[in-house]
Parts: C-alpha cells; sequence; structure tokens
C-alpha cells in the first residue's frame, strides 16, 4: 500500500508556497513552453513580456492545437504556394485563439471567485491572478492584444476564403467566449473541445487549404479530436470534488468518479484503435506509426484504473500534485497528436 503525506485542505496552499519559495530559479524559455512551470515573484519580475505571456496563456497546451493543424495541412498535401499560406495563417491565427480562450479562462474563473481559496486551478502551475503577479488590468491588456491579434486574422482569412470561413470562425468565436461559461458548467465543456479540436479545427483548417471536404476527412478530424478530449476529461476528472463543491457541473462531476475515470481510458483506447483501423482497411501503412504511441497509451490507461489519491502519495512529485489523471493524459494526446502528424506527413510525401 501507497504511503500517502496527509494534508489538510488549507495546508495545500501553503505547501506549494513552500515549494515555490525552496527554488528561487529563473524562468527559461523552454520551461515556459514544455511544462506549466511554478513561476516565483522574483523570477517574473525578471522575465520578459514574451515569457510572462507564455505562462500566462499556458503554453504547454498550444501544441495540441498546432498539431491539429499540422495534421489536417498534411492531408492536403502538395501545396501550392498559396495553399500553404493559408496552412500558415489559419494555425497562426489558431494558436492565438487557443491563447485567448486560456486567457479568458483563468479571468472569468478569478473574478467569480472560482480560481481562489484553495480552488484546483491555483494549486498548479502559475495563475498570475491568484499569485499576485499581475494586476486585473494588465490581465486584461494581455487578452486584448491576443484576442484583437488573433481576432484580425480571422477577418483577413474571411476575407480572403468567402461565407464558409466566416462560419467556420462565428462557430469558433462561440465556443471561445462561452466555454468557461456556461459551457463547462453545464456539462458541455468536454463536448465542446472535442467539436472545436476535431470537426471545427481539423476540419475547418483542411478545408480551408484545400477548399475540399468529405467523409474522410470527417473521420480523420474525429480521431484527432479525440485526444484533446482524453487531456480535458482527465483535467476535470482530478478537479471534479473542487467542481462538485462549488457548482460546476462538468461532465466528470455528473458522471461520478468512476465512470469518469473510465471514459478517459475509453477515449485514449478509442483513438489508437481507430487510426489502427483506420491504416489497416486504406492500406495507409505510414499510419501504424501510431504504435508508438503505446507505451504512453498504457500509462495513461494504468492510471485511469486507479483510483484518485485524496492526498499526494510521498513518492509523487510535488510539482505535479494535484494533477493525477491529466499528466499521463495530456503526454498521450501530445504523443499521439505528435505521431499522427508524422504519419500524415510520410503518407503525403509517399
Amino acid at each position: 500500500m501507497t504511503t500517502r503525506v496527509q494534508l489538510p485542505l488549507r495546508g495545500r496552499q501553503a505547501e506549494r508556497r513552500r515549494v515555490r519559495s525552496s527554488s528561487e530559479t529563473g524562468l527559461s524559455l523552454s520551461s515556459a513552453v514544455l511544462n506549466v512551470p511554478e513561476v516565483s515573484p522574483g523570477a517574473w519580475r525578471r522575465s520578459g513580456w514574451v515569457l510572462r505571456w507564455l505562462v500566462a496563456t499556458r503554453a504547454s497546451v498550444l501544441p495540441l492545437t498546432l498539431f491539429a493543424c499540422l495534421f489536417a495541412g498534411l492531408l492536403a498535401l502538395p501545396w501550392s504556394v498559396g495553399e500553404a499560406t493559408r496552412l500558415a495563417l489559419v494555425t497562426l491565427a489558431l494558436l492565438l485563439a487557443h491563447a485567448t480562450n486560456n486567457l479568458l479562462n483563468d479571468h472569468v474563473d478569478y473574478r467569480t471567485g472560482l480560481d481562489r481559496d484553495n480552488y484546483f486551478r491555483a494549486l498548479y502551475g502559475t495563475h498570475p491572478l491568484t499569485r499576485g503577479l499581475m494586476s486585473l488590468a494588465a490581465h486584461r491588456l494581455m487578452i486584448l492584444v491576443t484576442g484583437v491579434l488573433a481576432l484580425l486574422l480571422c477577418l483577413y482569412l474571411v476575407r480572403m476564403l468567402g461565407t464558409t470561413a466566416l462560419w467556420l470562425a462565428v462557430a469558433g468565436g462561440f465556443f471561445l467566449l462561452f466555454y468557461t461559461y456556461p459551457l463547462k458548467r453545464w456539462a458541455l465543456g468536454e463536448l465542446a473541445v472535442f467539436l472545436v479540436w476535431g470537426p471545427l479545427m481539423v476540419g475547418g483548417t483542411y478545408w480551408a487549404v484545400s477548399d475540399d471536404w468529405g467523409a474522410e476527412i470527417m473521420l480523420l478530424s474525429v480521431i484527432y479530436g479525440l485526444g484533446p478530449t482524453v487531456v480535458i476529461f482527465a483535467k476535470h476528472s482530478d478537479k471534479r470534488t473542487d467542481d462538485a463543491r462549488r457548482g460546476v457541473r462538468t461532465l466528470p462531476v455528473v458522471l461520478g468518479a468512476r465512470w469518469s475515470a473510465a471514459v478517459i481510458a475509453l477515449l485514449a483506447l478509442l483513438q489508437v484503435g481507430l487510426v489502427i483501423g483506420w491504416a489497416l482497411a486504406e492500406q495507409t501503412w505510414p499510419y501504424l506509426v501510431i504504435l508508438g504511441a503505446l507505451p504512453a497509451l498504457a500509462a495513461c490507461v494504468y492510471r485511469a484504473t486507479r483510483p484518485r489519491p485524496r492526498s499526494r502519495p510521498r513518492d509523487y512529485p510535488e510539482n505535479l500534485w494535484p494533477l493525477w489523471y491529466t499528466v499521463p493524459a495530456f503526454q498521450f494526446a501530445r504523443t499521439s497528436g505528435g505521431l499522427l502528424v508524422l504519419g500524415a506527413l510520410v503518407n503525403g510525401l509517399l
């Protein structure tokens, strides 16, 4: 039996502060891009605006959007110069839109009081508002600049591509603005993530690049969308107790601990199974590179079949707690997404 360190609810934040104060280290580009880092006030003050933006937008999750765009674009190989340009513009617009959504999520939850008083989001990584690293005015300015850049690129693409692009932009804007409230609180956040990273992002990017659409692209967009859905389901499962206490009815709150953990495993297995089935049925052998995700899949499924401990196990890294299901889920989604990109690249070149 695993020995656990029992911490009262009010002691969790004190422990996080102790960990931060004991590691007064500088903030690097790699830590901001690859992780959700702990940032001390001193390191924050010494950092430039680019690093602060990367931390505030949780840049480590942006690869899920980057991989979606690259996957969709590579499905349209070979490119003309115009098609490559459209792919670059769409990718940049969607990365900025994703960053804007992350900023809005933290801003709204902080303003409504959700992210205060030892709430789950305030206990991992760095929440600039709850940590007092940014003022509300500075945070609003960051949202405004990021959102306006995304909007300008979106308007340019609508002008370039026409009415269909407008409807795709409207649908994406709806989920961006209303994901935090009310969709996430009405057990619709997980479905929203699936629709955005699947049919909208992969399907929409493919259409923007190739001016084409079909059942094959719909299936592949669904397959990719399962990866980010695994991540959001795992994250909401990790904070299920906190959400239930505060009246935030995510789907894991509705399903309960046992079923929400089971769904994490099922979605991950479904994504890998569908890719293998697609590769065998269509003889698109490069997609069998997804077999490289089996170790990450096994880790994700194994964790999902174990009850989440009430407090951090002694041998569990302090910087990862209270993330439990989320860590292997994110590693799986980033691995499977990258391998789908590789498979599409090799298949397109062949």
